[in-house]
């Protein structure tokens, strides 16, 4: 027996009945030799690490566009956060950890530059529209390693796919992604807004506060506890109403104060902007586009509009500022 299988033996003997173990999952679409060290979704977390869509995280907007600073959240802390949250439930309720890690480092991988303010810019000029999630599952299937894909499990992609509010995950690690993705950017969104001098501590409506807690850390554990604490032995992950309802409230009154506040989305008129000139340029100079984006127009095997929506998603904020900057902006000449 490997080391794989001993660690798979071990989740039957350790896991609660409702995580998803690793040697029941449905695996990949195309056949991989198994790791005698790795279990699968162990294996499928380490594929993502090491992509370069993950470390273009680094360099994409979370909420605030170009911020005075080096402590306001990127794509990347964000997408760290909710892996740190994650971890902690399914750790707690014995579910199946690189599973839920996996799927939390993943969730993202499909954002745009500039945050929402990119996807919007995409969605509304790309023939089929643009959604993060859809494309997040595109980046792992489709556009990583060349066009090869990560060939990651299903049970992976299920969680990437449907992490967000409207999405229905088949495995509860997908579950507690889609449940701490909403408690890490609503809590470290508030945070950022505080270090901002956006909104203050005191000006959160108290019918929230006095519920989940009066700074960053009382709300994260309160919201935490009571995941675990409601779901500890049930085939779901829920959450107490009252504190759902609060978490919900919190989270419109970031929209009101915070996400179309003009001081700190003043700038997301002048992205979207920029993405949707981009996009157009690139669609009258399919030329300009990388050579493995061309092949994929060439060979019809992708709609036009779509393989320009890969490249545009795929920039950084300030990748996509230099090629606007040389596509767009004259430059000085000499004559002599």
């Amino acid at each position: 027996m490997n080391v794989r299988e001993k660690q798979e033996l071990r989740e039957h003997q350790y896991l609660s009945p409702y995580a998803s173990f690793s040697d029941e999952s449905q695996g990949r679409d195309e056949y991989e030799e198994p790791c005698d060290i790795r279990p699968i979704y162990q294996r499928d977390r380490d594929k993502i690490l090491h992509s370069k869509s993950f470390r273009r995280l680094k360099g994409k907007t979370q909420v605030f566009l170009s911020p005075e600073g080096d402590h306001y959240r990127t794509r990347l802390t964000h997408t760290l956060e909710v892996s740190q949250i994650a971890r902690t439930i399914a750790k707690s309720l014995l579910l199946n950890e690189d599973l839920t890690e996996a799927i939390a480092l993943g969730h993202d991988l499909g954002h745009t530059p500039f945050g929402h303010a990119g996807e919007r810019a995409l969605n509304r000029t790309c023939d089929g529209g643009f959604e993060h999630a859809m494309q997040s599952l595109r980046v792992v299937e489709r556009l990583e390693r060349h066009g090869k894909g990560l060939n990651l499990s299903k049970e992976v992609r299920d969680g990437i796919i449907n992490h967000q509010t409207s999405g229905h995950p088949t495995t509860l690690e997908g579950k507690v992604v889609q449940l701490a993705d909403k408690i890490a950017y609503v809590n470290h969104d508030i945070d950022d807004a505080i270090r901002a001098h956006i909104i203050s501590e005191k000006d959160i409506p108290s019918k929230y506060t006095d519920k989940l807690g009066h700074d960053l850390g009382q709300r994260l554990n309160t919201l935490i506890h009571d995941i675990i604490s409601r779901s500890e032995g049930r085939n779901d992950i829920i959450m107490s109403p009252d504190i759902r309802e609060a978490m919900t409230g919190l989270r419109a009154y970031m929209f009101e104060s915070v996400y179309t506040n003009p001081v700190a989305k003043g700038q997301e008129s002048k992205a979207e902007e920029m993405l949707s000139m981009l996009f157009i340029y690139y669609r009258d100079h399919l030329e300009l586009l990388p050579e493995e984006y061309i092949q994929m127009i060439r060979t019809g095997s992708e709609e036009t509009d779509r393989v320009i929506c890969d490249y545009i998603a795929g920039m950084t904020d300030g990748y996509a500022v230099g090629r606007f900057h040389e596509i767009m902006i004259p430059v000085a000449w000499d004559v002599y």
